[in-house]
């Protein structure tokens, strides 16, 4: 097994997204000796104002899809995989229209790994929390306060506690084909694992958030709950009664970085781990403790209404159990709440103009 110091080239598939290129240039100014692809068709609305980053940073970008495996055979031969390329939106294929989301999530997380078993590639897979059952964690007990539903400390599910969700809570049943299609490219992996050798780790990801993250309702909302306050525009509390108190917790995308480094760099340590990665309790966040934290971060109040009913699919609090993540690493998140709405408040200052004619809007919207 290869250590960090073999490693050459490095293939980073949705390379221009908001993880991907974060990633990218944190391995850049880390190690300098790398050659780093970033592979993306730029599907993703605001992927395409991360090209000038990379250029910066050194990195070399090739557009491509990871559904078509002469895509992937365009770039150099990898000595590993961070396969970030998802479709991450959890309301991607309500209206239908499921194409999309089940080829890009399982096909191109097939080709990737075909990819790694010719090249013989280690792979850092980016998964989801929606990998879990939605019956088990709408069926958590819940504790009200004055600003958020939390984690009793009794809980009827094995796998989930006052800690949050742990690895083996239910993974049966309907968890949203955004989940479905993970936690299928999971399986596959495990199998590559044993039938090829394919040496590789799972991080389950809870809600990452940062600069260059162009959110919106159904994936990113925290970014999506700070662009709405700096630039004046109407949000809702959806769901649970609609009056804000569901909650997620929240890692900073440049802390993701740092571990997949890690994984990147010590392969023994990781090999075959599938491990819950976010915030924790501690970093953790409801809208409506978001909306005080962005009002405070932005210095505006923008209208928010109540839309009571519940979506298909969501769930009233996810909080990650990373005990099984700490006890293999001293790695720990290192930005709270209010530091993460921070830095993403400064980059939209900072790239206002380019922000908004991303999102569509004119000046009368600020």
């Amino acid at each position: 097994m290869r250590s960090g110091e073999d490693l050459t080239e490095i293939l980073i598939t949705g390379g221009a997204g908001f993880v991907g290129s974060n990633l990218a240039v944190l391995l850049a100014q880390r190690h300098p000796d790398w050659g780093l692809t970033a592979f993306d068709n730029l599907h993703r609305r605001g992927s395409e104002l991360n090209l000038a980053r990379l250029e910066e940073a050194g990195v070399r970008f090739v557009r491509g899809d990871v559904r078509e495996p002469a895509d992937l055979a365009s770039a150099p031969a990898p000595d590993a995989i961070v396969e970030c390329s998802a479709e991450p939106s959890v309301m991607s294929g309500v209206d239908g229209d499921t194409g999309y989301l089940v080829h890009t999530n399982l096909t191109g997380a097939y080709n990737c790994l075909e990819l790694a078993r010719e090249s013989g590639a280690r792979m850092v897979f980016l998964s989801t929390s929606r990998v879990y059952s939605i019956d088990a964690l709408r069926g958590v007990v819940l504790d009200e306060t004055d600003t958020r539903l939390e984690l009793a400390a009794q809980q009827p599910t094995p796998g989930i506690s006052v800690a949050g969700i742990a690895e083996n809570a239910p993974t049966g049943g309907a968890r949203t084909l955004y989940g479905t299609t993970k936690l299928a490219a999971e399986l596959l992996i495990e199998e590559y694992r044993a039938m090829f050798g394919l040496t590789a780790v799972v991080d389950r990801c809870g809600v990452i958030a940062g600069p260059w993250q162009m959110g919106k309702v159904d994936q990113g909302v925290f970014t999506h709950w700070m662009l709405s306050h700096h630039f004046g525009l109407p949000l809702s509390y959806i769901g649970f009664g609609g009056n804000g108190k569901q909650v997620r917790d929240l890692l900073h995308v440049n802390d993701l970085a740092e571990l997949i480094d890690l994984q990147l760099t010590e392969p023994e340590r990781w090999d075959g781990q599938v491990l819950n990665v976010g915030g924790g309790s501690g970093g953790s966040l409801s809208l409506l403790e978001t909306t005080a934290l962005a009002a405070e971060a932005t210095g505006r109040e923008v209208p928010i209404g109540s839309e009571p009913e519940t979506r298909a699919g969501d769930v009233p609090s996810y909080i990650s159990d990373c005990g099984a993540l700490f006890e293999r690493t001293d790695w720990r998140p290192t930005h709270d709440p209010r530091s993460i709405l921070a830095d993403i408040a400064a980059w939209i200052v900072a790239d206002e103009e380019r922000i908004a004619s991303t999102l569509g809007l004119d000046g009368s919207a600020r």
